[in-house]
């Protein structure tokens, strides 16, 4: 890889890494205001279907393009460029035509299954959705292929605008009227394949342009110099397109288990119906605090992402193993501190953003979500730089396996915090097994300098000083309106995060190398 090629890729990454900031912000913070206008079991409608269409944005944001990206960069030539995304189109297209017949023929028994047939409308809202997959895959994959990452992250910021922007309108006419919630719930999931279609207008006005320059240049020389044939595509497809996608998707898989398994469970273990409803919407509050925390934890450890890429392509495993220790230190500290913040302060969040303390138990253990996540994701970035796949799926698959079987019992055991439960399992267990096959010297990260013990008590010394706070301040009757909930909030943020920094600087818990690496990490060694 040229120099020039390799400066493209770490720029590139650094745009995809704020366009995917932007969208996974908007994602988050909508549900806010939409759960505030459709209520607790209107967010049920919508959250129950959200995984299915959570998928399919997957596919045709993260997952494909990623694997398509790297089988246009195998080509020998321009020609075979051509051929190879020709060929994965017609592919995913028919692979797309497939799904969209299950799902919308299938949405009535895909409804029964989740416990509520009514659902089948919402169902087959999103369904459409697939068929524009194809198109999104393949023209973003082709562009990052050729390292060209901005119509991705223009294609991806317009979609998250426009499917927002839709769900808002379906949940403001809702509360104007007071409808059907599945009618609502069907119009807001109708955002899906109007913001699809939204980013493929963006993407065929870049192909236009793109192509009307005619100087495609092949992304990297393998020696092949025959365009592949559809069975070899196809088997890559399934294997290698299928890991990376199902990865990308991790959190969606245990959401999507959830929906199988929660609502029915609570009406099988003797719920009414519509308090299982209630519930579940209550239990679905926790998804957006959830993204929040992993979002501040991905965007201030993303930065070492390209240099952890370049010292893979360089061959320098000294500095991919110093990389690779920092991306861990750092994501760790993030997250944990994340985690804490969410789990003290999560009565003033609940009160503020939803109106009333219902599940703060079940939301609670929910949040400890965000620091097993965030470091799955980030040691699946260490195996997947390192072109290892399949360690990170197999530690997925054990996860999802652990969720699924251990969660009817704790459902019917502990109801919405035995699935809160649930997710920890799992999600812990697929921790435990990739960590395990990390190499040693990455492995090494928690006991170097102690740092698994030195952030340990720094979450514990900021939880002390943030609850504490708190306490003092809600005891003058301020926490009773939602108005005093935020100001409580926010001044808890403000005390932690000011807390946790200043310990975590003294105690050198981070290197100088570590905190330059961060954003506004040079000033803040500063004060």
């Amino acid at each position: 890889m040229s120099n020039r090629e390799m400066k493209k890729m770490m720029s590139g990454a650094v745009l995809l890494t704020a366009a995917s900031f932007i969208a996974k912000l908007l994602s988050a913070i909508y549900r806010v205001p939409f759960q505030n206008m459709v209520g607790n079991t209107g967010f049920y409608a919508y959250q129950q279907v959200y995984p299915l269409y959570g998928l399919g944005m997957t596919l045709a944001l993260n997952g494909l393009p990623i694997f398509l990206s790297k089988v246009v960069a195998e080509s020998s030539s321009s020609l075979d460029q051509k051929a190879t995304i020709k060929k994965m189109y017609h592919l995913l297209s028919l692979l797309a035509i497939v799904l969209f017949l299950f799902l919308y023929a299938g949405s009535g028994f895909i409804g029964e299954w989740m416990g509520d047939r009514a659902l089948q409308k919402v169902i087959q809202a999103v369904s459409w959705q697939l068929l524009l997959i194809p198109f999104l895959a393949v023209s973003r994959g082709y562009f990052q292929g050729n390292f060209q990452m901005t119509p991705t992250a223009v294609s991806q910021v317009i979609e998250q605008v426009v499917r927002v922007t839709v769900i808002l309108i379906a949940a403001y006419s809702f509360s104007l009227v007071s409808g059907d919630i599945y009618q609502m719930a069907a119009s807001a999931m109708s955002s899906a394949w109007i913001a699809a279609v939204a980013a493929s207008l963006v993407m065929g006005i870049y192909l236009f342009f793109y192509r009307k320059k005619q100087k495609i240049q092949p992304a990297a020389i393998v020696g092949k110099n025959t365009e592949p044939s559809y069975r070899y595509l196809a088997r890559r497809l399934g294997t290698e397109g299928l890991t990376i996608c199902l990865l990308s998707a991790m959190l969606i898989l245990f959401q999507l288990i959830d929906s199988f398994t929660l609502y029915k469970g609570l009406v099988e273990s003797g719920t009414y119906a519509a308090k299982a409803k209630d519930l579940k919407g209550i239990y679905d509050r926790g998804q957006p605090l959830v993204q929040l925390g992993m979002v501040a934890a991905t965007a201030f450890s993303s930065s070492l992402l390209p240099m952890l890429t370049a010292a893979v392509v360089q061959k320098k495993a000294h500095d991919f193993y110093r990389y690779a220790a920092s991306f861990l230190r750092i994501t760790a500290t993030v997250a944990a501190a994340a985690t804490t913040g969410m789990i003290v302060l999560l009565p003033y969040l609940n009160h503020t953003l939803f109106g009333d303390k219902a599940g703060d138990l079940a939301l609670s253990i929910y949040m400890l979500a965000i620091f097993l996540a965030s470091l799955i994701g980030a040691v699946n970035a260490i195996l997947q730089s390192q072109d290892d796949h399949r360690v990170a799926f197999v530690g997925l698959l054990l996860g999802l396996l652990g969720k699924l079987f251990i969660n009817p019992p704790l459902i019917v055991l502990f109801g919405i915090n035995g699935s809160s439960l649930g997710t920890v399992f799992g999600l812990l267990l697929s921790l435990v097994f990739i960590w395990f096959k990390l190499d040693q010297p990455i492995r090494q990260v928690w006991r170097k300098k102690q740092f698994g013990l030195k952030l340990a008590v720094s979450c514990f010394i900021m939880s002390i000083g943030v609850w504490g706070t708190t306490r003092v301040l809600a005891g003058t009757g301020i926490a009773e309106s939602r108005e005093g909930s935020f100001v409580l909030a926010l001044a808890g943020v403000g005390i932690g995060m000011g807390l946790f920094v200043k310990w975590i600087i003294y105690i050198k818990l981070l290197t100088i190398r570590e905190w330059l690496s961060l954003p506004l990490g040079k000033r803040l060694l500063r004060k």
